[in-house]
């Protein structure tokens, strides 16, 4: 049996669904107290406004991608680097194309979700990177720190922009040019010899 969700899981529930209705820009807190069966206090002394509300839901949802991402690079070839960044990326990009919360952030210009990986996307970058470092430090110890750092940087930011500016380029496509980008700072050349 399932335990029931906290009342701060059920909040990020409630503001989620208002979220993904395309209604995020007039739900109100006492929408989304209401919603989660607590009072609009409580919400508050949970978050304390719907900015944090919404960041905290923004960030829930990136750790789901961040766990999903990490599961797709511990199913590639353990001793290839550059096709674990291929399947991360690939993980990534279609799992974005069908996700609910990045869709609405992407259609409602009113919303201000998009901002949330964006301009107020920090903390979505910061571990989205720390993730990427940790798993290619401990996998690929003989990488050069430097490298890998650079790395996780850049494949971070090319793939966030391919999430807010969709292309019609297939996300085989764009996988396999995030991982030649690794390819190139990840200095291959050391795997091959």
């Amino acid at each position: 049996m399932t335990p029931p969700p906290t009342t701060r899981e059920a909040l990020l529930d409630a503001a989620y669904d208002a979220a993904v209705s395309g209604d995020w820009a007039r739900t109100r807190m006492l929408d989304v107290a209401a919603a989660a069966g607590v009072s609009r206090q409580t919400l508050y002394n949970e978050f304390g406004s719907k900015d944090a509300l919404a960041q905290a839901m923004a960030m829930r949802e990136v750790e789901e991608f961040i766990a999903g991402t990490r599961a797709a690079l511990e199913a590639a070839d353990p001793d290839d680097p550059i096709e674990a960044v291929g399947a991360a990326a690939l993980y990534t990009l279609q799992r974005a194309a069908d996700n609910p919360l990045l869709k609405a952030a992407l259609i409602d210009d009113s919303s201000g979700l998009l901002s949330f990986l964006t301009t107020h996307g920090e903390p979505a970058h910061a571990a989205a990177v720390a993730s990427f470092t940790d798993y290619y430090s401990t996998h690929f110890p003989d990488l050069p720190v430097d490298d890998i750092a650079i790395a996780a940087e850049v494949i971070t930011r090319l793939t966030i922009s391919y999430l807010v500016l969709p292309t019609d380029v297939p996300a085989e496509t764009l996988a396999a040019r995030l991982a030649d980008v690794a390819r190139r700072f990840l200095r291959k050349e050391t795997f091959d010899e």
